[in-house]
């Protein structure tokens, strides 16, 4: 490791701007007081800000107990929901997308706070909650609307697949995307005419119940959305153990609990786990705009997000000429803490992730690997400030190159053929995101439909794709189940339906034919069938 006395200067800290907002400007005894009354209990239960190590808010700390009556009360409400018009709940989340643009600063001020992010990457769950309103404002209704299909037989069979919500979702959502990843994903449940159960976790407490006092402003139901807070191991399993359908975004590990009990309850379950995401650079590839691009894929929020990039794959024709620019630019980027813009990265979000990166980078030089930027606590900023690290002679016995780091440390591998490089990004066991860089853009992405992973952004490193609601987002392999965004993030809170109408005649021999000749006539149907190309 580098030692932090003698180690070159780089990573400049960013100063707060005069007058600058504190935390005690923003979390208020009075705003505290009103964002707790959306939480089911009566503990007490505490959040701090990874900025200074302080405690930010005490909330209300649920039991098992207050997670039931959670459910009771959702229950009760979601039947009244589901009865409105899907087009009168889809209106809800239009006007929360006024909402979220308009109060932005607020939630900026709580991401910030609750996740050490600069505001720059808190601004991305703002984008993304936006996106998600309008578009499921806009096509619910349509995803939702009953389709005609083809029947057994056609004219004489009319068919109709209908979509009904689930009833209760349980959510558990995690502390690193804390607007994004609990009202973001609540919004297409409520339109399919769901309640929904939440337990966020309680260091990012503050934005979720931020986002759903802002929802309810825009026209929810209070009831409709439950809140509970207290420690996963505690109530994680009662919030699971009652929903009609689970939502969960978190570890691999926990992931695979909460898929065995939906399981075990015959309830579904979409589940986005770790990744392990690469990015490769093609020897095509304008290396300038691949090297900023790379920056932003590896440290963006301090790596702590799901789909940021952790391997870079880089031709070695071009290897050096690329490492020379990304380090560059690494050793640019400028810690801070300040709720303002300015700042490249911010702060990790505990000392349990900080240790993770600590022994990431430590076991890897210990065995051989280089530091070529980073590498180094920085508590002069803050107490879980880390620098952006880049690692290079990253060997499979080395932690780094296969365990998810979630922080801001990205390893470097060279290839000679293309080939390799597609077959070493899918070597491991995650598949959620992955990055190709290259000038040639249909050769780029008919390497990007090589790669095992739910989504690959070419020329990007996570944002198009993500952005893209329309699209579905999600993970394969240990990377979970399910999708986000598009129709599949919308029908997986339904229970679809097929209502068939026989008409005329019935599924049976009838006009006075025996069984004999009515499989006789039955048989010829089909052909006449396959032959009129019906589907």
């Amino acid at each position: 490791m580098l030692d932090h006395a003698t180690a070159p200067e780089f990573n400049p800290v960013t100063p707060s701007p005069e007058g600058a907002r504190t935390a005690a400007d923003v979390v208020t005894p009075e705003l505290v007081a009103q964002l707790a009354e959306g939480v089911i209990g009566s503990g007490r239960t505490i959040n701090h800000t990874p900025f200074t190590g302080r405690k930010l808010a005490e909330l209300p700390e649920s039991t098992p107990e207050d997670v039931a009556f959670a459910f009771h009360r959702a229950r009760e409400a979601q039947r009244e929901w589901a009865a409105l018009p899907v087009r009168q709940r889809a209106a809800v989340l239009l006007r929360f997308h006024d909402l979220v643009l308009r109060r932005q600063d607020e939630v900026l001020d709580l991401i910030q706070l609750e996740t050490g992010k600069t505001r720059l990457h808190a601004h991305e769950e703002v984008q993304a909650v936006a996106v998600a309103a309008r578009h499921y404002g806009r096509r619910g209704p349509a995803y939702l609307r009953p389709k005609r299909h083809t029947g057994a037989i056609p004219v004489l069979t009319k068919v109709s697949e209908h979509r009904h919500p689930r009833g209760v979702v349980a959510q558990i959502a995690p502390w690193n995307y804390p607007f994004e990843l609990s009202v973001g994903d609540a919004l297409p449940a409520f339109v399919a005419g769901n309640a929904v159960v939440m337990k966020p976790d309680t260091e990012t407490a503050l934005t979720a119940l931020w986002a759903r006092r802002l929802l309810i402003e825009a026209g929810l139901p209070e009831r409709v959305w439950q809140v509970v807070l207290g420690e996963g191991h505690v109530i994680g399993p009662a919030v699971v153990e009652r929903g009609d359908y689970v939502s969960f975004t978190g570890s691999t590990r926990t992931g695979r609990g909460v898929a065995q009990k939906a399981a075990e309850r015959l309830v579904g379950a979409s589940l986005e786990l770790g990744g392990k995401n690469a990015l490769i650079v093609l020897p095509d590839a304008d290396l300038d705009r691949a090297a900023e691009g790379a920056v932003r894929a590896a440290f963006s929020s301090a790596g702590q997000l799901c789909i940021s990039i952790e391997r870079l794959y880089v031709h070695e024709s071009v290897a050096d000429a690329f490492l020379e620019r990304f380090v560059a630019r690494t050793k640019q980027l400028q810690l801070g803490s300040a709720l303002a813009y300015g700042a490249d990265m911010g702060s990790l979000v505990s000392q349990r992730q900080l240790d993770n990166v600590t022994r990431h980078i430590e076991e890897a030089v210990a065995k051989g690997a280089t530091v070529l930027a980073g590498g180094r606590a920085r508590p002069d900023v803050g107490p879980l400030f880390h620098e952006p690290t880049i690692l290079d002679g990253v060997e499979s016995p080395m932690a780094v190159c296969a365990e998810e780091t979630f922080g801001p440390v990205v390893s470097v591998y060279r290839y000679a053929e293309v080939d390799e490089a597609v077959e070493l990004a899918n070597s491991t066991a995650y598949g959620l995101n992955a990055s190709v860089w290259g000038g040639d853009g249909r050769r780029a992405r008919q390497v990007a439909a090589g790669l095992r992973s739910g989504t690959v952004n070419v020329n990007e490193g996570y944002a198009a794709a993500y952005g893209s609601v329309q699209s579905p987002m999600g993970g394969m392999g240990d990377s979970g189940l399910g999708r986000r965004h598009g129709s599949e993030g919308i029908l997986k809170y339904t229970e679809a339906q097929t209502i068939a109408h026989q008409r005329l005649l019935p599924m049976a021999p009838s006009w006075g034919m025996n069984d004999a000749a009515y499989a006789k006539f039955m048989s010829v149907s089909l052909k006449v069938l396959k032959a009129l190309r019906f589907r």
